[in-house]
């Protein structure tokens, strides 16, 4: 698991929405979903 993915969970958890994370994260919404699929599938 890579500490990029762990950081993408915790903005998750702060902002309480995947979308609100993606724009803080400056990435797309359907990019932080799937990194999240793949940390849950690990």
């Amino acid at each position: 698991m890579e500490i990029r993915v762990l950081q993408y969970f915790l903005a998750v958890a702060r902002e309480e929405s995947i979308t609100k994370a993606a724009e803080t994260l400056h990435i797309t919404q359907p990019t932080l979903s799937r990194q999240l699929a793949q940390m849950e599938d690990d």
